[in-house]
């Protein structure tokens, strides 16, 4: 799930537990984790188990602190592609390919590798969204 409008000053303890109130789950237990992503003014939600993502969603937006604070969540889209960071220069394109077909890492079938070296990292495709989950 993805939360826009997060202000720059708003801290991370405060959305962890901002989405504990709403979900009745827990970040310190491994219910779920939080991304900052503050140039976007978002963070991203992960949540571990079987989850209702839509109700969760759905909670948030009508919460009154979150509604305070201009916070809206949105389930986050289906794709078959996924940004890849911290990748060593001069790795192979076929090292990250077989590493992503590699059953411990998903078993998923690769049909792209884009390299961006100047950003360390890479944009995988997958045949279908499943590869990525």
């Amino acid at each position: 799930v993805v939360l826009e409008n997060v202000q720059e000053t708003t801290k991370e303890c405060m959305l962890i537990m901002l989405i504990e109130n709403v979900s009745g789950l827990s970040e310190d237990d491994g219910d779920f984790s939080v991304e900052m992503i503050p140039e976007l003014h978002a963070a991203v939600v992960t949540f571990t188990g079987n989850t209702a993502e839509r109700k969760f969603t759905e909670n948030l937006n009508q919460n009154r602190r979150a509604k305070q604070q201009n916070i809206t969540a949105r389930c986050l889209e289906l794709t078959n592609c996924v940004r890849v960071e911290n990748i060593p220069p001069g790795t192979p394109t076929d090292y990250i390919t077989v590493y992503f077909e590699n059953k411990k890492n998903g078993g998923a079938q690769v049909i792209c590798v884009q390299q961006l070296p100047d950003e360390e990292a890479a944009i995988v495709t997958f045949s279908d969204h499943k590869g990525n989950a």
